[in-house]
């Protein structure tokens, strides 16, 4: 019988919003973590926002010093691909987009060793496309959480065709380790959170093109009227508007159904550059201060 070996090193690509919180959260959870970004600015970047992050846990209280430090002595930075030779898993965590999660994914195939899980953390790409790009498609899974990764408890397991059974139950058992509550779904595009999710956020961008209500009532309305903790606008300004876009069209490929196209309006705000939180500005205006308007 194979030996299987436990995950205790992890690697992450990609140290952006998803990216940081997840290696912040490997790290966090006691898991030698190593993260890789393809330049050094992006790297600089990426360890701030980590330390950034971990830095105001302690703040608030919501683990202690000691935690802070084991974490940051957990952690390293690197530009090379290479060193992630050794990893007992690499997590993905790059731009949502098919081409460029391929050519990583048939690096990532050449140069770990061959029992290393491969994991994508892609919201709406179907696995088994990813799969495709490597020699061994059943150690590729899906392992999508959700942002803030440091505050959200779900992640959605998903497996390709050729995933081995045995892969599936170590990542749901490594997610559990990390804190998280593993599902595991169907290799369909947008799984369970954003097949649902997706169609909701869409409805509230056509009814605010549409000038149904202001975008401040239409969230007020989810938030009083629906109990929902944030509206549906300012829940896309904190995917990111082009996240929101790039996972409605995997969507209405995958299923052809009108209830996933992109609006027009949030085409044209991608186009400009109103990508939400993270640009300032999406259907809501974000001040330096870290307010809303």
């Amino acid at each position: 019988m194979e030996e299987v070996r436990e995950i205790a090193h992890v690697g992450v690509v990609g140290c952006g919003l998803m990216g940081s919180g997840i290696a912040e959260v490997c790290a966090r959870s006691g898991f030698t973590t190593t993260v890789c970004e393809l330049s050094d600015a992006a790297l600089t970047s990426g360890r701030a926002r980590v330390a950034g992050s971990l830095a105001r846990g302690v703040e608030k209280a919501k683990f202690d010093q000691v935690t802070h430090d084991q974490a940051l002595g957990l952690l390293s930075f690197t530009t090379d691909l290479a060193e992630l030779h050794g990893v007992d898993i690499v997590i993905e965590a790059i731009v949502e987009q098919v081409e460029p999660k391929l050519a990583l994914f048939a690096q990532l195939d050449a140069i770990c060793s061959p029992d290393t899980i491969l994991a994508t953390n892609t919201s709406s790409i179907p696995i088994t496309r990813i799969a495709t790009s490597v020699g061994r498609p059943n150690r590729i899974v899906g392992m999508h959480f959700f942002n803030p990764v440091p505050v959200l408890k779900l992640v959605e397991v998903i497996p390709a065709i050729q995933t081995d059974p045995g892969v599936v139950a170590r990542v749901s058992t490594f997610a559990s380790a990390l804190g998280k509550v593993p599902i595991v779904a169907k290799d369909r595009s947008g799984f369970v959170v954003n097949a649902l999710l997706v169609p909701y956020l869409l409805g509230a961008v056509r009814m605010l093109e549409a000038g149904h209500a202001s975008a401040s009532d239409i969230d007020t309305a989810m938030t009083l009227g629906a109990s929902h903790p944030i509206g549906p606008l300012a829940l896309a300004d904190l995917i990111g508007l082009d996240t929101c876009k790039a996972v409605a069209d995997s969507l209405f490929d995958e299923y052809a159904d009108s209830s996933f196209a992109a609006p027009p309006l949030l085409k044209r705000m991608v186009e400009a550059g109103y990508l939400g939180r993270k640009s300032g500005r999406g259907f809501f205006t974000y001040p330096s201060d870290g307010g809303k308007r």
